[in-house]
């Protein structure tokens, strides 16, 4: 793989304004009438969240992220797919480059709603 050309610099209060978390997926549903979404419930620590992940296609066996942790940019406004509301974003590489996605994960785990940055 060649990398694409890396995007135009942006401020640093771009990068301060997202908020990156760490979740644990607690269950994985799929969404009615759907070829890509995946229903995920992740806990955040102190509250858990709906996200919707167009990750159906990608993985044989979507359950298989259970209890797994990943990032999510949780301070995106929500936004309603398929009838459905996800109230936040799954982190993962290589989706927008051609490759098979793989989740963003922390090296060890950690607790549930630490911050990245």
């Amino acid at each position: 793989m060649t990398p694409v050309p890396v995007k135009p610099a942006v401020p640093f209060s771009a990068l301060e304004a997202i908020d990156i978390r760490v979740g644990t997926i607690e269950a994985v549903e799929e969404v009615p009438k759907s070829d890509k979404l995946l229903r995920l419930t992740v806990g955040f620590g102190d509250h858990r969240r709906r996200i919707l992940a167009g990750m159906k296609q990608e993985r044989a066996n979507p359950a298989e992220l259970v209890g797994r942790q990943a990032l999510f940019v949780v301070n995106l406004e929500p936004r309603r797919m398929m009838g459905e509301l996800s109230e936040g974003m799954l982190f993962d590489l290589g989706y927008a480059d051609g490759q098979a996605p793989a989740l963003a994960v922390p090296e060890r785990p950690i607790p549930d709603g630490t911050r990245a940055g």
